[in-house]
């Protein structure tokens, strides 16, 4: 092999050593068949490899989620606000999402249970529920409470009071759709704002 050839050839395996070593190292380290094929793409998108591992990661957890079995029949619908109350419907289940409460209506000491003899969550006038361990103390207005009912859908309410004791303070307003939960010394007026199709 003639000097000149032998000197060009040495020089480009050089630089190809050292663009693989490069490659390697704003990549992460990763194999070199791995770097070839994402290393462009990388670049482009201005992420060195584990930025975009965490984005792929994100990508691919958010489409599992999407994906996946709701339990309880959680709503599943974007949540659309009301101009007044729905329609009566039974309830079926208690949601406080704040406080990671999740309980049927049955009457069970670890249940929730509904005043039939009132108006029903979401319809006109004051529901009335009950329930034990709900840890009501904790929750602070602003906060939603959420009630599936049989109509499949979930009716919304957001807390407008939390008072110590079973009074609430509540007013009967017969055209405007209230909640009052009771649990323990700890009562809590809802008021409801929204509902959504439930699953």
């Amino acid at each position: 092999m003639p000097r000149a050839q032998w000197v060009v050839a040495s020089v480009t395996v050089a630089l190809l050593s050292t663009t693989v070593v490069v490659v390697q190292r704003t990549e992460g380290a990763a194999p070199a068949t791995a770097t070839t094929d994402d290393a462009l793409p990388s670049r482009a998108l201005g992420l060195s490899g584990h930025r975009r591992l965490v984005r792929e990661l994100e990508q691919s957890g958010a489409s599992e989620t999407r994906g996946a079995p709701r339990p309880h029949g959680i709503a599943a619908g974007p949540l659309r606000t009301v101009s007044g109350p729905l329609r009566a419907a039974r309830p079926l289940r208690l949601r406080i999402p704040s406080l990671g409460v999740d309980v049927p209506f049955g009457g069970e000491p670890d249940e929730a249970s509904w005043d039939s003899g009132g108006p029903a969550p979401g319809a006109a006038g004051t529901a009335v529920v009950t329930g034990t361990g709900l840890r009501l103390g904790e929750l602070r207005r602003g906060r939603t409470i959420e009630i599936p009912r049989a109509d499949r859908r979930t009716a919304v309410f957001t807390v407008v009071g939390v008072s110590p004791g079973r009074a609430s303070g509540r007013e009967d307003l017969p055209d405007r759709a209230q909640l009052h939960v009771i649990g323990g010394e700890t009562a809590v007026l809802a008021r409801l704002t929204g509902h959504r199709s439930s699953s």
